[in-house]
């Protein structure tokens, strides 16, 4: 094993041991939390589109040759070490709607484990499921993220709504080596939906977002978040000459949110904006791909391979659509889309620490989608109905 190999899984073995053992002062459920309308999510799954019909024949039923072996047995554990009334919350079909009820924001209701009402060993599975299924890069963000929202509380005092620990795990189907199934962390600011099918991986919807963006003092200080999606999409708007600038230019004044694929946005539909990857020249696209790769290294890095590819395959048809200034410390918003992935960056207006109408580098959201029928899945999932009649 070489040095940074072993330097990795000893950082990676002692944050999850670390995160484990640490038992928090207080554990307890958010007393605000309230129900959305069930008609944001009722409506038959399609998937994001450009223009409301979703292109066939992307997505195949394949042997990829990464295993997942690792994440099956993490979550086998986990599941095991429910109680009936746990499992019971915690467990859906591979095709339950349950998949589209996450919410980014904090005060929705929540299904599953929540990580303050686990007890040791079952953090202690759940982070183990966490680490099989992301790369080290991805479980990082994950947990700082996390724990920026435990920085939120101590910043407002308002610890029944903000924690580290106000996060939940449901699982969907029965982890398998040969059928469909997969697992959802949902929670304020992170959402993961991780879909396997033998050896296939579908890792989105994925939110990720935090207001602070770093933590200046308290328990978590130093943390810090989203720092490279940010640098990298702003590196690569400046280096397109202006003709390619004034046609990535979805609009020039950024005054509020402009994220489009949140929490209910399953069957978006979002025409292409801004330009085109066959107009970059070579090293453009190469920044390109690189900003992508920051998104998609957050799964394992053979998984991240595979999905790489795809995308490549598609990289003519992809666009990059900017909104806002190019300033060093400027706020915008971008979005990389093509028929096999959506990605958004958006500098958000501050909620929980100021009331004001002007975004800010300290509240960001992101969010990565499969078009076309993918999300969570479903596209391999009803190839696979097709075949194996159920």
């Amino acid at each position: 094993m070489n040095r940074k190999l072993a330097g990795v899984m000893i950082t990676m073995t002692l944050l999850v041991t670390a995160i484990a053992v640490a038992a928090p002062d207080v554990f307890r459920a958010p007393v605000k939390l309230r129900d959305v309308s069930a008609s944001l999510w009722a409506e038959p799954f399609k998937g994001v589109t450009t223009d409301g019909k979703v292109v066939p024949g992307l997505f195949a039923l394949a042997q990829t040759g990464v295993t997942t072996e690792p994440v099956r047995k993490a979550a086998a554990a986990f599941v095991a070490s429910l109680n009936d009334a746990q499992r019971k919350k915690t467990l859906f079909p591979v095709a339950d709607d349950e998949w589209r009820r996450w919410d980014n924001r904090h005060f929705a209701t929540r299904q599953g484990m929540g990580f303050f009402e686990m007890s040791e060993q079952q953090r202690r599975l759940a982070l183990e499921l966490m680490q099989e299924s992301l790369s080290a890069k991805g479980l990082k963000q994950t947990r700082d993220v996390m724990n920026l929202n435990g920085t939120l509380g101590e910043l407002t005092g308002n610890f029944e709504e903000y924690s580290e620990w106000f996060y939940w795990i449901t699982v969907m189907g029965e982890p398998s080596a040969t059928q469909p199934w997969g697992w959802q962390l949902d929670g304020h600011h992170v959402i993961i939906n991780y879909f396997v099918l033998g050896d296939q991986v579908v890792m989105t919807p994925v939110f990720m977002g935090s207001e602070p963006v770093r933590a200046e003092s308290g328990k978590f200080k130093g943390t810090e978040i989203l720092q490279a999606e940010q640098d990298k999409g702003l590196a690569l708007m400046k280096a397109l000459d202006p003709s390619q600038q004034a046609a990535a230019r979805i609009r020039k004044d950024k005054a509020g949110e402009d994220l489009l694929s949140a929490a209910y946005k399953d069957n978006l539909v979002l025409d292409y904006a801004g330009i085109r990857a066959a107009e970059l020249n070579a090293a453009q696209q190469a920044q390109l791909l690189g900003v992508i790769e920051e998104y998609v290294r957050n799964m394992k890095e053979g998984h991240a391979r595979v999905r790489m590819a795809e995308v490549r395959k598609h990289l003519d048809q992809t666009r990059f659509g900017w909104i806002g200034g190019t300033d060093a410390d400027g706020v915008f918003y971008y979005r990389i889309q093509s028929p096999v992935i959506l990605i958004e960056f958006d500098h958000q207006r501050p909620i929980a620490l100021a009331r004001s109408n002007t975004p800010t580098r300290n509240h960001i959201h992101t969010m990565v989608r499969t078009p076309n029928g993918n999300d969570y899945g479903r596209d391999l999932l009803r190839q696979h109905h097709q075949k194996h009649k159920h």
